[in-house]
């Protein structure tokens, strides 16, 4: 997660890292890894997983239109942010301008500051797919939320920075018992999580879900979900022994660390024959395939993503002979073509943190300077 000066429930000054390998609202998810991962983790002040110790970079109260303040660009692709200043515009009528206080890092930030991502954007550009803050100032048409209320955002990219300005169906309002941090790591990983386990899969109490790159934001947060709201078993797949570590501390009741050997082998010396009822698959390839076939009789896979590189095809006569279905999840998608559902999935991981059943994972904090 990072945390930007400014506008971050205090004006993203720090970012929060959640996950081991995936990033949480309003944090820098600084995750393992190669070179570039690391490049671009400490030089755009980003990675993707989890919260680092909480760091923040308060700045003085807004002062109105005529401030400058601090934003992340990526200016050129594959290369280090820039961090600059930047003149406020005046908010449109639909439109609310928020102090940001923590941004998170998502992999989707990762690769568009790459050019990889499948939207595209014009150079320059600020990443930052969800924030959590407070609310500076209303557009003229604008009900929902009113000056000094805390908010989390979604404002598609352009969070990593001291105030965002959005659309205010973009925000949603923070409950008093969440605090700003935990708020930014809530809605990319948890609304995928609990769109994944929830609506796609129909996950029932006592069934086993299976979950792959299970030391990442979402791979936590599934386990979050599908352990303490859904009262599901699960079996935490991930890549080494730390991983699966982390995943056990998280909820998960076993683990699998798939770089040792089959991972069909090992779920089944762990649930015998009969298979695991879910799958929430992230990695893709050789391990999708894997899940795939280690699910039970009408059992259900969803693809969340393919942090592994390669994009498995599903042998359809699996479908087949198990009756199993197996399923997609692009969770941003909703929010064009269904909006309620997509809501309703950052008011229940808002509302579960409100009650204590869910307790994202915080690895790390980073400053907005640390991002250049």
């Amino acid at each position: 997660m990072s945390h930007v000066p400014g506008p971050v429930a205090r004006r993203p000054r720090a970012l929060p890292v959640t996950g081991a390998g995936q990033a949480a609202a309003g944090s820098y998810c600084r995750t393992r890894t190669s070179p570039l991962w690391r490049h671009l983790l400490w030089a755009m002040a980003a990675a993707w997983g989890r919260f680092l110790s909480r760091a923040w970079l308060c700045r003085t109260a807004w002062q109105g239109c005529g401030r400058n303040y601090r934003a992340a660009l990526c200016a050129e692709l594959k290369r280090p942010l820039v961090i600059e200043e930047v003149t406020p515009r005046p908010v449109q009528p639909h439109e609310v301008r928020v102090n940001v206080h923590f941004c998170g890092i998502n992999f989707a930030d990762i690769l568009a500051c790459q050019g990889q991502y499948q939207e595209r954007h014009q150079l320059p550009f600020t990443p930052g797919m969800e924030f959590s803050g407070m609310v500076l100032e209303t557009g003229t048409d604008v009900s929902t939320v009113k000056e000094g209320d805390r908010v989390i955002g979604l404002p598609g990219f352009s969070g990593m920075a001291e105030e965002c300005i959005t659309d205010h169906k973009n925000l949603w309002q923070i409950p008093e018992k969440v605090s700003l941090r935990e708020a930014a790591a809530l809605p990319v990983s948890y609304g995928t999580a609990i769109f994944a386990l929830e609506h796609r899969a129909c996950t029932q109490p006592g069934e086993t879900v299976l979950v792959t790159a299970a030391a990442g934001a979402t791979g936590l947060a599934v386990i979050d979900v599908a352990t303490n709201i859904l009262q599901a078993k699960v079996i935490a797949a991930a890549g080494s022994d730390e991983k699966c570590q982390l995943a056990m501390q998280s909820g998960a009741q076993s683990s699998v660390n798939y770089s040792r050997g089959s991972l069909k082998e090992a779920v089944g010396k762990l649930v015998g024959s009969g298979g695991v009822n879910v799958v929430i698959d992230m990695v893709g390839g050789d391990i999708f395939l894997e899940a795939l076939r280690s699910l039970a009789y009408e059992g259900r896979i969803v693809v969340v993503g393919f942090a592994g590189g390669t994009i498995a095809s599903v042998p359809a006569n699996l479908l087949l002979l198990k009756n199993v279905s197996a399923m997609g999840l692009y969770w941003g998608r909703y929010r064009q073509q269904n909006f309620p559902v997509f809501s309703r999935s950052l008011s229940s991981a808002l509302q579960y943190c409100q009650e204590g059943r869910i307790q994202p994972h915080i690895g790390e904090v980073f400053e907005l300077e640390e991002m250049k």
